[in-house]
């Protein structure tokens, strides 16, 4: 199974590093990205140091490139935080020295596009945590939420395994961040469903994944995937972006995975809840709940066709939608089947 390296903790005081790898979305609503930071500092105790093109429509893969690997090279920056995701950092691994991120690891946040950066990372044995973007869950309308602030906290500043319960109650129906006087609105809470099993099997291991439409383009590059052999023995994380795709498109992924023999190499497949509403899609309750029900089975009955054994864990708390657990990419993840708890250690 491949090794990573550990990762030193956080302390209030300490600086932190934001950058927009994908796109800078900051410069189109500066006041989110504002609340964002009110929140690193005031609610966790943390200083900002914002990279040139964080705010930044359009800036060039090689600045953004050098914005992430300054972020990292500083050793005053104890963390990098990404602002939130886009569609083209794939385009941008190959801007990327390795040789800066071996020598100055530290935690890395971000999810969505940021897929490409965790998965650049994990490939060079530094782990880092699926989720926590500063415009969507630090910027959260009204209050962070409470499980999403605990699952941050956790991962920046202590040690040891973290339960994931699932939450009561969730959202994927956004406020509209063009009006600024949607920041002090809360969002709409809908009950949670918890998480679904198939499978009762026990398993553990390392966590490899990220968003599915980032996870296809991976795979047809196929530069920047992981080995067979470092990927045996891990455990596969899913979740499906705001662009709420058709299903075929996750199964087309995992029949990827499976003709390469992956599906017997994970020991587990997790999958976020899917955010199944959007402002051009304005879905019903009913709607909702029958795309999450045909993702969960077009899930489940492409990874059976190559594994019946291992156990999937569908409709978690990351990705998309809100409350989100960041996720310890490269971390070890134990799940147990009999009593349907899942633990993750930061």
């Amino acid at each position: 199974m491949k090794k990573f390296v550990k990762l030193n903790k956080l302390i209030k005081g300490d600086q932190v590093a934001i950058i927009s790898p994908s796109a800078g979305s900051p410069g189109l609503f500066p006041w989110v990205q504002d609340l964002g930071y009110k929140r690193i500092k005031e609610e966790f105790g943390l200083s900002i140091k914002e990279y040139p093109t964080t705010r930044e429509m359009g800036s060039s893969l090689e600045d953004r490139a050098r914005d992430v690997m300054d972020a990292f090279s500083d050793p005053r920056n104890k963390a990098v935080i990404a602002s939130i995701g886009g569609s083209d950092q794939i385009k941008l691994i190959k801007h990327l020295d390795s040789q800066v991120f071996l020598d100055n690891p530290k935690p890395f946040f971000g999810y969505s596009d940021n897929t490409h950066l965790h998965n650049f990372l994990w490939n060079l044995g530094i782990p880092s945590f699926y989720g926590g973007g500063v415009m969507t869950q630090f910027a959260m309308q009204g209050s962070m939420h409470g499980l999403t602030k605990e699952s941050i906290e956790k991962a920046l500043f202590s040690e040891g395994e973290y339960e994931l319960v699932p939450a009561k109650d969730y959202n994927d129906i956004g406020l509209n961040w063009s009006d600024e006087s949607s920041l002090t609105k809360v969002r709409e809470m809908e009950p949670n469903d918890g998480f679904i099993w198939d499978g009762g099997n026990n398993a553990e291991g390392v966590l490899w994944g990220g968003c599915v439409e980032s996870l296809i383009v991976q795979v047809a590059t196929g530069k920047y995937l992981p080995s067979d052999e470092d990927i045996d023995g891990a455990v596969l994380y899913l979740e499906t972006a705001e662009d709420i795709p058709d299903h075929w498109i996750i199964e087309y992924l995992l029949t990827g995975f499976g003709e390469r023999g992956w599906l017997d190499k994970f020991q587990a497949v997790l999958v976020g809840r899917p955010k199944a509403w959007e402002f051009d899609q304005q879905n019903s309750t009913e709607e909702k709940a029958n795309y999450r029900k045909e993702q969960r089975e077009t899930a489940i009955k492409t990874v059976r066709s190559y594994n019946t054994d291992i156990p999937i864990i569908q409709n978690m708390d990351f990705g998309h939608t809100d409350p989100q657990v960041s996720l310890p990419s490269g971390g070890r993840v134990r799940i147990f089947g009999d009593t349907k708890q899942v633990f993750v250690d930061y």
